[in-house]
């Protein structure tokens, strides 16, 4: 049987950048560059095995990484070599008892941590017909040839495309292609099909579809371009059936803060439901405050001493306060601050202690606003940005706890909230508090942290709208 290895090659420094710290080492969505993309391969059912090529200097971290998350399938993190070429070389070394017929070899860029399944399958897939296979995807741009900063020649734009990885291989053909490069004087190449198209230009390297988010991280922009990609691609959350929410909620601890009407009351009523522990708290049912931060360790106290745990905290209280800020009066402006964002805030400091025991997660909400400041939303939307970034933040402080934390970012929503707010508006173009709740419950049984998950209807998908009121 034909046996798939995933070589990461992680031997870059952050130099370039100005990084003291390797780019693959850096966290975007609560987790390191590295341990993202070798998640990737880990879930991937094709591959079989995968090993680390780490900076030299770099490779207790690596390991450390790999212990943590459990990765299975990495049975080996090796220090990388002085260049690109001598990693791979050094990646073939550790291969050399492996058949070199019958295994195929996938080449992949530690920075490249947004990589999908579906490319992966394709590159094994292409390796059953193919000894070589390429990733790549068309040029949007004009590519232009220079010599001197003078244009020498303008190549046919439908007839170049962008390089990616995976490159995968049949284990002798890249053998045998290094083996060659190596005797050559002159030999360097940037990547590895090179080197084959080269030295054993007999073999055909057949090009697999690649996809515009396979970024690679090498740019200070990358780390914010690719930190954005996964809040979209969270959006994808994973969808539980009826039997997955009871076998992970049965003897589970839910406290919900603004449980009593609206989104909060729907997650507490599934989650309730499929066998959950639920304690719902807000000011109209239990005169719980969640601006004061006694009455919070109150409720989480109640909760704890009732089960003797908590798994799963979430936050949906709020006030929308509209009209323009040199109109607002001082305890309105108090109000929002301490309701929708100290509120927060005070909720994290309480409930980690309790979630750090059992490796649980608390869920903020956010809305669309939060991306850009509105019209007599000030109050609302800076103190919503203010909830992203703290989600994100502690999406990071909490990784080596093992406790997640994620942010709900719902379109205009039917809540009694918002209908205080702007009365009622026409049928259809808001979107449900039940579809909220069920995102936010398979957030909530989900692996995910630091994202901000939309949440839209389904006849519109992508859209956001005005103001994102619960």
């Amino acid at each position: 049987m034909t046996r798939t290895v995933a070589v990461v090659l992680a031997g870059g420094s952050g130099q370039r950048i100005g990084l003291a710290t390797p780019k693959q080492l850096l966290k975007i969505a609560g987790k390191t560059i590295l341990e993202h993309t070798l998640e990737l391969f880990e879930q991937a059912p094709r591959v079989d095995e995968v090993i680390v090529m780490m900076n030299p200097g770099f490779v207790n971290d690596a390991e450390a990484i790999v212990r943590k998350a459990g990765l299975g399938k990495v049975s080996r993190v090796l220090p990388g070599g002085t260049s690109r070429n001598a990693t791979t070389q050094l990646a073939l070394d550790a291969l050399s008892h492996y058949s070199a017929e019958n295994t195929n070899v996938l080449f992949h860029d530690a920075v490249r941590p947004l990589l999908s399944q579906r490319v992966i399958d394709d590159c094994v897939t292409a390796l059953e017909t193919y000894r070589a296979v390429d990733v790549a995807i068309p040029s949007s741009d004009t590519i232009i040839e220079v010599d001197d900063d003078v244009i020498t020649d303008v190549p046919t734009r439908s007839r170049l495309r962008r390089g990616q990885t995976p490159q995968g291989f049949r284990l002798a053909t890249i053998r045998n292609a290094y083996a060659k490069a190596w005797a050559d004087p002159g030999f360097e190449a940037t990547d590895d099909c090179t080197v084959v198209l080269r030295y054993a230009p007999e073999v055909p390297i057949h090009v697999v579809a690649g996809e515009e988010q396979n970024m690679k991280v090498t740019q200070p922009v990358d780390i914010f371009i690719a930190d954005k990609l996964f809040q979209l691609s969270s959006a994808a959350t994973p969808e539980f059936t009826e039997e997955d929410y009871a076998a992970r909620l049965t003897g589970k601890t839910v406290v919900v803060f603004g449980g009593s009407y609206g989104i909060g009351a729907g997650i507490a009523d599934l989650a309730e439901k499929h066998g959950a522990r639920v304690f719902r708290y807000s000011r109209s049912a239990t005169r719980t405050d969640v601006a004061n931060p006694a009455d919070i360790a109150g409720a989480l106290e109640q909760a704890h001493s009732a089960t003797g745990r908590i798994d799963y905290v979430v936050n949906t209280a709020g006030v929308l306060r509209i009209g323009r800020l040199d109109q607002t009066d001082d305890a309105v402006i108090e109000e929002a601050l301490r309701v929708n964002y100290l509120a927060p805030v005070h909720i994290a400091r309480a409930s980690f202690p309790y979630l750090a025991q059992t490796k649980g997660q608390l869920l903020l909400y956010t809305s669309s606003s939060y991306t850009r400041g509105r019209g007599e939303y000030s109050l609302y939307s800076s103190t919503k940005a203010a909830t992203v970034n703290l989600t994100q933040a502690l999406a990071d402080e909490w990784s080596e706890d093992g406790v997640r934390i994620n942010c709900i970012n719902p379109e205009r929503t039917q809540t009694p909230m918002r209908v205080k707010a702007f009365g009622e508006e026409p049928a259809g173009t808001l979107l449900s508090a039940e579809k909220v709740a069920v995102t936010s419950l398979d957030v909530l049984l989900s692996d995910l942290t630091g994202h901000v998950v939309d949440v839209r209807r389904e006849d519109l998908p992508g859209i956001g709208g005005a103001g994102g009121a619960k």
